[in-house]
Order: structure tokens, then sequence, then C-alpha cells
């Protein structure tokens, strides 16, 4: 089974942007050398605690920094941007790193609907929106348009050797069928939704329909994932965790805190419940625990690639899990 990253910069207490951008660098050099597939940075707008705001600027750095891995965003969030626009920022990208270069989209705010309003201030959110982006992204990156139409006037430059995958990312089963509309990669947030996940990507494979850029259904799934062989490093990721999830759904926001800041919290019955749903959303312990349970969720979801979001507050924590879990699945580095 093949492992992935999707990594969120997640801005610690006490610390930076500047160095949780620099801990995003680290973690994707080192998960380069272990053998991991695919390295995807996040788009969040006015979030405190979180530091990625542009993927493609930081796709741009983080692929100059390595060889091999492939780099993409998970993901650029369509409906704050022109199709033209996106469409220019990837094919640099693939220029300058051809082969390399995955696009991932989607649909949601990437934060509160203030924030993006003024993002693009024409923005509805409404849904023949989104499909007609898709319509012209995939016209623009392959250079076809209908003789005569506006579009058909502007090419999106520079022209790459290749094209970038393409992937469109969801917590639903709905973007599933875009993505199987238009001939996509499709990856499924059960870190965001931990219900409909295999569903939707059996719908996606019933629907797929070729393209020029992509033959075949290609599907994967991205879970919250912290690995240690020390328990209670685990209870204590555990526990900050929980907290973190609560505060974003009750507050809608997260300042950075550690662990002895919410150590001796005390839940409601009501509070103790959001967090038992909540952890169906990611999968944590020692290094067999989380293999067997990825192992499961795999064959779930039908799918040979996972994706692992790790927000644990200490990088050397973050480090060592990733290393854990390359070992527990025998991934090989191509790393020369």
């Amino acid at each position: 089974m093949k492992l992935s990253v999707l990594d969120q910069s997640p801005i610690r207490k006490g610390s930076t942007a500047r160095e949780a951008l620099q801990e995003t660098v680290a973690l994707a050099k080192w998960t380069e050398e272990l053998g991991y597939t695919r390295f995807w940075v996040a788009e969040h707008h006015n979030v405190t605690s979180l530091a990625g705001t542009t993927p493609e600027i930081l796709i741009a750095h983080l692929a100059g920094q390595t060889q091999s891995i492939r780099v993409g965003s998970g993901g650029v969030m369509l409906p704050h941007y022109s199709a033209l626009k996106v469409a220019e920022n990837f094919r640099m990208l693939e220029t300058l790193f051809p082969g390399r270069i995955d696009l991932g989209m989607g649909r949601a705010p990437g934060g509160d609907r203030v924030t993006a309003s003024l993002l693009n201030p024409t923005n509805t959110f409404n849904e023949q929106d989104l499909v007609q982006q898709l319509f012209d992204l995939q016209n623009y990156l392959n250079d076809r348009y209908a003789p005569g139409s506006v579009q058909a006037k502007v090419r999106a430059m520079p022209i790459p050797p290749s094209v970038p995958e393409q992937w469109l990312l969801s917590s639903s089963g709905h973007s599933g069928v875009l993505a199987a509309h238009f001939g996509m990669g499709f990856s499924f947030a059960h870190f965001i939704n931990p219900h409909g996940g295999p569903e939707a990507v059996a719908n996606y494979r019933a629907r797929f329909q070729p393209s020029e850029n992509l033959e075949q259904p290609q599907a994967n799934v991205a879970f919250f994932v912290f690995c240690s062989n020390d328990p209670e490093t685990v209870h204590r990721q555990q526990a900050m965790i929980d907290y973190r999830f609560l505060q974003y759904e009750t507050r809608g926001r997260v300042d950075p805190f550690d662990y002895d800041d919410i150590k001796t919290v005390d839940y409601s019955p009501a509070e103790e419940a959001r967090i038992q749903h909540n952890r169906q959303r990611m999968v944590m312990g020692n290094a067999e625990e989380v293999k067997q349970q990825l192992e499961k969720y795999a064959d779930r979801y039908e799918v040979d690639e996972v994706m692992l979001v790790n927000v644990a507050s200490e990088l050397d924590e973050r480090l060592e899990s990733y290393r854990l879990l390359a070992e527990a699945f025998e991934l090989k580095s191509v790393v020369v």
C-alpha cells in the first residue's frame, strides 16, 4: 500500500508561521526519504493556528527542496479563483517540475464565509459555477477550446511538457460524481467526514469516464493519523486533537495550545459524545495498531493509497510517526 501526506502547517504554541512552514519543508524532505508517494499542502484562510494559505507558492518551494516525491495541493479552493489563473499557476509548476505536480481541488471555503466573500466577492458557491470551472480548467490545461469561443483566444501559459495530475477532494459523494465525469482522481476526506466514504468511492469508480489525463479511476482516502510506540505520547496527542476538534466546532477557530493547557479540562456529556464521534475521523496507536486499522480502511474503501494528516504538537513526534509507519508498511525510498 502507498502512503502519502497531507500537511496543514500547524503553528505550535510559542511558535511562528515561519517556523511552521520550515517544519513543513522538513516533513517533505523526511517523508520523501522514507518513501512516501506524494506530499500535499492545504489551503486555509483566517485560521490563526494554520500557516498554509497559498498552496501554489508553498508547492514551488517544496518541489525545489525535494527530488522525486510528488508535490501538490490538498487542495486549491476553486471558488476563490478563476480557472485561468489556477491553470497558469499549475502549468508554471509543471514546467518547473515536470511529472511531479498534483493539482488537488476542492469547493469548500477553507475558512469562514466572510473571508470567502472577500477572496472572491462574486462567489455564490453555486454548483453550476463549480462545474463550469472544472470544464474551463481542463480545457486550459489541455489546450482545447471550441473554435470561435472567447476562451479559444487565450492560452494558459507557460506550456509545460506534461499535464499535472488532477484530483477532486471531497468529504461527500457528490464531488466524486464530478471527478468521475471529468476523468479526474478522487480523494475522500475521511478526516472531515467519517461516514459514506466507501460508497462515495465505489460510486466514483462506477461512473468514471476516462479523460486524456487519466484512463482508469484513481482514488485515495485521508485520515488524521498519529503513531507512537509510547502509550503516554499517544494519550497526550489524542487528548490534544480531541480538544482541537471541539474548539473548531464550538468557537470556529483554534488558538495555539499545549497539553498542559488542556489536560485537566472537564467535558460535558454532549462534548464527550462529540469526542467519540470525532475519533472516527482518526487512527491513533502504536505502529502495529495503526497499520492494521489503515489496512482495514483500505480494504473497505478498496484503495491502495492512504493519505496521513498529522497535527501532533511537536515536530520530532510527527517525524517519528511517519518513520514508524514507513517501517511498518516497508516503504522504499527512491531518493538517490
